[in-house]
């Protein structure tokens, strides 16, 4: 599988190892931006917005939607279950740890399923 259908495309199956990665990669990349923001930002005017960090944080977190969306999805359908399990994640409190459990810790369907091979 190449990067454009791993980011962007919602078919196919991917494994632990590649949303582990992604997810560690997302949060590194959220953990320099909030700093960079933190550096940026005006504590001495209540007023002063955020500045340059603040902007780069609104772009990163629309650029990374998409990808975020296809990799979850994946991931789903790694554990024979429709990507339509990502709303999970919207039930309050428990949601975002049931979606944690299968696509972090459970091992993917073997062998092939509908949503085809394993990667």
């Amino acid at each position: 599988m190449n990067w454009g259908q791993l980011l962007f495309s919602f078919d196919g199956r991917i494994g632990r190892g590649v949303y582990w990665g992604f997810t560690v990669a997302v949060i590194v990349l959220f953990c320099i931006l909030g700093g960079v923001m933190f550096m940026t930002t005006d504590f001495s005017n209540p007023q002063g917005g955020t500045g340059l960090g603040g902007i780069l944080v609104a772009v990163a977190g629309l650029a990374i939607i998409w990808p975020a969306l296809a990799i979850h999805a994946k991931r789903w359908h790694d554990v024979d279950k429709s990507a339509w399990w990502i709303l999970i994640g919207l039930v309050p409190a428990v949601g975002a740890l049931i979606a944690l459990v299968f696509n972090g810790f459970m091992p993917g369907s073997p062998g092939p399923n509908r949503f085809g091979n394993p990667s």
